[in-house]
Parts: C-alpha cells; sequence; structure tokens
C-alpha cells in the first residue's frame, strides 16, 4: 500500500487513490474554504486519513531548508508542517501538493513529491531580490536598503 503525505490540494481537488493510506496535518483541515474541501476532509478522516502533528525538530528543519532556498517568506505555516510530515515518512511516502514552493523546498530535501492539478516544478531553485530602483541584489528584505525602492523576487540560481 503507497502512503500519501495529503497537501489541501488533495481535498480541493477530490483526489483519492484506492489502496492507498493518507496521512495529513491538522492544520489542512483548519484552511479548507470550500465546504466540499471540507466534507471530502472530513469524510477521508472517517476512512482512515490520518491527521498527525510533525515533529518540532523536523519542523525547524524544514525552516531552516527554506530559508536556505529563500522559499521562506512563500510558505505558509501548513506548508511548513506538511512539508516537516513528509521529511518524517520521507522514505516510505510521497508529498502530493500543487505549490511550488513546497515542491522546490521538498527537492532539496530529497522527498518525493506529486503533484494533483498543476505540472511537478522541472527546476530546483534558489530566490534572491533585485531593487526596482536601483536594480542592485539581496539575499532577503522588502526594501532596498541603499535607494529604497521595493525589492522584487527573483531567480537567484538553479541547484
Amino acid at each position: 500500500m503507497t502512503l500519501y503525505i495529503a497537501d489541501s490540494a488533495v481535498f480541493i481537488n477530490g483526489y483519492h487513490k484506492e489502496n492507498s493510506q493518507f496521512i495529513t496535518v491538522p492544520a489542512v483541515g483548519e484552511e479548507l474554504k470550500s465546504r466540499e474541501a471540507r466534507m471530502r476532509f472530513d469524510l477521508a478522516c472517517e476512512r482512515g486519513t490520518r491527521s498527525e502533528i510533525p515533529d518540532p525538530l523536523i519542523r525547524a528543519e524544514v525552516i531552516g531548508t527554506a530559508r536556505h532556498t529563500q522559499d521562506a517568506e512563500e510558505l505558509s505555516a501548513t506548508d511548513i508542517d506538511i512539508l516537516a510530515k513528509a521529511l518524517e515518512y520521507k522514505e516510505d511516502a510521497v508529498l502530493l501538493t500543487d505549490d511550488y514552493a513546497v515542491q522546490n523546498v521538498a527537492a532539496v530535501m530529497g522527498i518525493n513529491v506529486a503533484p494533483i492539478s498543476q505540472k511537478k516544478i522541472k527546476d530546483v531553485l534558489v530566490w534572491g531580490k533585485r531593487c526596482t530602483g536601483c536594480r542592485r541584489k539581496f539575499d532577503e528584505g522588502d526594501v532596498c536598503p541603499v535607494c529604497g525602492s521595493k525589492l522584487k523576487k527573483t531567480r537567484k540560481r538553479k541547484l
């Protein structure tokens, strides 16, 4: 039986696989907005989907990796939880997600990923920031420390 770590896209899109075990995190259920997605989540839990809290130490490891790739700004607390849970089951599971930032961090951490309705990422990227005014490059921030203009996220390099 295949083990899947389920992001919210699984319940939003009604994704289901026979003879498979699903694990998710409590925050996924809390972030579902539509009545249909929430109903799919509740039904999946009744049918055996487990909702587990991620290990805090593994969660901290995910945050460190996300900072390295500069995806930390893009990830929600739920995204971090789902990545941590996928890392806990890394050898035995596939993470189901359409979120590109989640896929990017997962690829760096060696987590198997399968998309639900979007295409899978092709390249693993490290992000940086570029000033919209003076065009200087920075690793982080929202405002240029040189000229005060807004910083825009740009691709720094491929891994």
